[in-house]
């Protein structure tokens, strides 16, 4: 390959190694997550929830960084599942708040030790994971508008 294109290698590009390793790591969830019959992005709005309690759909969408109708088809999934209870604010139909069932509310250990056998899979230890974490969330930070 031409020298001048060298910054263009696959193994150069920053965006794919965030891709391959967001790919990875969610590899790992998958079977943990598949016991619970939830997918990885229903496993990071039940975090928010266990997190905050209860919240409105927009709050789950900023927590994720993502836009309320991306949350929306996962929350109606999570409802279905007996996961989440959704009820609209009867002073403001627009504003839909959102809280974990009895059911929902049981996963926040079992969702702690998902994490944690995650966790220990990266092979890092404590300060590199959290190095780690903390230079993605600058990024992200960095490049979100």
């Amino acid at each position: 390959m031409i020298e001048k294109f060298d910054k263009l290698k696959l193994d150069q590009q920053l965006c794919f190694a965030l891709y391959a390793a967001t790919h990875a790591i969610t590899r790992v969830y998958r079977p943990y997550l598949t016991e619970l019959k939830i997918t990885y992005p229903q496993y990071i709005v039940l975090l928010v929830l266990v997190e905050h309690g209860e919240t409105t759909v927009n709050g789950i969408a900023t927590a994720l960084k993502l836009d309320a109708a991306t949350v929306t088809p996962l929350l109606k999934r999570l409802a279905e599942g007996d996961w989440i209870t959704r009820e609209r604010n009867h002073a403001d139909g627009r504003v839909v708040r959102v809280q974990l069932t009895p059911k929902g509310k049981s996963l926040g250990d079992r969702l702690g030790e998902i994490q944690n056998k995650v966790r220990c899979r990266t092979g890092l230890d404590d300060m590199a994971f959290r190095n780690l974490r903390l230079m993605l969330t600058k990024l992200t930070d960095t490049l979100s508008p």
